[in-house]
């Protein structure tokens, strides 16, 4: 579906692009901040958007140099000045969703105007004759390859002198290597800055991913709904995400804080197992619980496939220099800190410091907030959100809906260098085709009624897919009866 939609969107603009020489935004859809900021709207944009997720909104705010006045100078850069040299670019594909290998070439090919090798990571390479089949015109025009191997390869490819640039999805350690070199020799250069790989690479690394829970008037149904969002965030692919929700950040003296993680742990230990899939899984799982006492293992255990769930809640936000804080465990273990503050005003500014200046990682975040909270902090919520850094902000929802819905961007915060890389350099998905993205920011209902299909309590996902998947792909309102009909019934 991902694909599907994000196709379906790039089209739309490569069309508009042939008949107006640019993406077209509508006026009505741009708006200024009071600091100049420049903020496009760019969900919903037609009927079908405000039927599939309705009350949800998505904006992409741009960096300080784009103003109202040359927006449309700083979109579709190749389509305004077509590059004078073909590029080859190496995309090293990620090994847990199979999604994001295939998007990450089509931003190549479509948005930087590079063909494309495709190096399937080991853990999903089963995907690849599926890719090649689905992108058979570009394979058989010689636009896409793919090949398949380790890390041996990967480095072979790297270093090759046909690769002019790069693009990585994976981890920090793995970047490192590649730009830098490996063991004592590797950090050595890491630290005085002297890359042994001089080609462009951009990269998406992973994160700390946060949740910023704001303290307020919550009732029993606010508390039950939030714990499958969050145990959502948390378990989704076993937890094998990139922006699986790492850490709770809650108000110390909030009356419902315990009521929230007791409502967690209830969701959590309803929720099946799922195989530890990825590599290293269970070697990191024991290296975060090592470190903590205090850890609630609340899913089943089944042997060695698996991973339970497990939250630890009471880490001190103090202790700068706690695992939790510094390091993504990717697999399903979870943290939560709380802050101490005189109102939901003064927590929400103290998190966000917290966010900033502790967690590793900028790629995205999420905020919970109550509706009578938003509305009697007035613009905080909206400060909040400038002053967080990080390339992607939920409110209310999971920040993965920026990767999911296409016109908006992934990756990290702009700004790290090669030497401090954390979550990365650059973006992708991005259809509207934007050059200088700063963040992008999705905002929904507090509550929403059906079970959104994403939750995993919900019950019948696995017959909402299909349809949803018609939908996105075709545009057309014929899928939508069904779509509804197993929605509602989750």
């Amino acid at each position: 579906m991902t694909i599907a939609r994000n196709l379906r969107l790039l089209l739309e603009t490569l069309e508009q692009i042939e008949r107006h020489k640019s993406p077209q935004i509508p006026e009505n859809k741009i708006r200024t901040r009071d600091n100049g900021q420049v903020v496009v709207e760019v969900l919903p944009s037609r009927l079908m958007d405000s039927l599939l997720y309705s009350g949800f909104k998505a904006e992409v705010w741009m960096q300080p140099e784009v103003t109202k006045a040359n927006l449309k100078e700083n979109m579709a850069e190749i389509y305004r000045e077509p590059p004078k040299e073909g590029k080859v670019a190496l995309v090293l594909g990620a090994g847990n969703v199979s999604s994001i290998g295939p998007l990450d070439v089509v931003y190549k090919l479509f948005v930087e105007g590079q063909v494309c090798l495709l190096k399937l990571n080991p853990v999903n390479e089963y995907t690849g004759p599926f890719v090649e089949e689905a992108f058979r015109c570009l394979v058989d025009e010689g636009f896409l390859q793919l090949v398949y191997g380790g890390g041996d390869v990967g480095s072979y490819l790297c270093n090759h002198d046909t690769v002019d640039e790069i693009h990585i999805t994976g981890s920090e350690k793995t970047h490192d290597i590649i730009v830098f070199g490996p063991g004592e020799e590797g950090q050595k250069r890491k630290a005085n800055n002297e890359p042994k790989l001089t080609k462009r690479i951009t990269s998406e690394l992973g994160n700390v991913s946060p949740i910023i829970v704001v303290p307020g008037p919550w009732k029993t149904g606010d508390l039950e709904f939030h714990a499958e969002n969050i145990a959502t965030q948390m378990t989704n692919n076993a937890g094998f995400n990139c922006n699986a929700a790492k850490m709770l950040i809650t108000h110390e003296g909030w009356d419902q804080r315990e009521s929230l993680l007791d409502a967690l742990r209830h969701t959590l230990r309803s929720l099946p197992p799922r195989v530890a899939y990825y590599p290293g899984a269970h070697d990191r799982y024991q290296n975060f619980l090592s470190e903590h006492d205090s850890a609630e293992v609340l899913g089943k255990k089944t042997g060695h496939d698996a991973v339970p769930w497990t939250l630890v809640p009471g880490l001190d936000s103090q202790k700068s220099e706690d695992l939790f804080f510094n390091e993504e465990s990717f697999c399903g273990i979870t943290g939560e800190t709380s802050l101490q503050a005189e109102d939901a005003a003064g927590f929400l500014r103290k998190a966000v410091d917290f966010c900033n200046n502790t967690l590793h990682g900028t790629l995205n975040a999420c905020i919970l907030i109550h509706p009578e909270t938003e509305k009697q902090l007035g613009g905080a919520l909206e400060q909040a959100i400038a002053d967080l850094k990080y390339g992607s902000i939920g409110v209310n929802h999971w920040p993965a809906l920026s990767y999911a819905l296409g016109v908006t961007t992934w990756g990290a915060f702009p700004g790290h260098t090669l030497d401090d890389i954390q979550s990365g350099i650059g973006v992708v998905h991005n259809t509207l085709m934007f050059d200088k993205p700063e963040k992008s920011v999705v905002s929904g209902p507090f509550k929403v009624w059906p079970r959104p299909p994403w939750f995993v309590t919900h019950k019948l996902a696995h017959k909402v897919a299909p349809w949803l998947f018609k939908v996105e792909q075709t545009g057309s309102f014929l899928y939508l009866p069904p779509l509804v009909w197993n929605a509602a019934r989750g």
